[in-house]
């Protein structure tokens, strides 16, 4: 079964300017309490993952401010219930990238 990829924002109203989830680090420290953060080795890539109960989380380090990043569900079970508990309490929202439906 291919793995669910979603897309997190803080809003996804398209008339209006995307708002930044955060610095990489406001990232981190957010997701932190949801036991969602790097492996600990040392990345020079552009691409920063963060590891999550049942999901991956890549966040393109390219700006300061992210406006978006990308989650790979690969233990839908265990990833959603953390996800929805995330976006409920952080304000985010999750966008399926197949479907373009918003949840959150």
């Amino acid at each position: 079964m291919p793995k669910r990829q979603l897309v997190l924002v803080v809003h996804a109203d398209p008339a209006r300017a995307p708002e930044p989830l955060g610095t990489l680090a406001d990232i981190m420290k957010k997701l932190a309490d949801y036991n969602t953060a790097p492996d600990g080795s040392k990345s020079t890539s552009p691409v920063r993952s963060l590891y999550g109960p049942g999901m991956i989380i890549e966040v393109a380090t390219a700006e300061r401010e992210i406006k978006q990043a990308l989650v790979t569900v690969v233990e839908e079970d265990v990833a959603w219930p953390v996800l929805s508990r995330l976006c409920r309490r952080l304000g985010w929202k999750m966008m399926d990238i197949d479907s373009g439906k918003v949840f959150g």
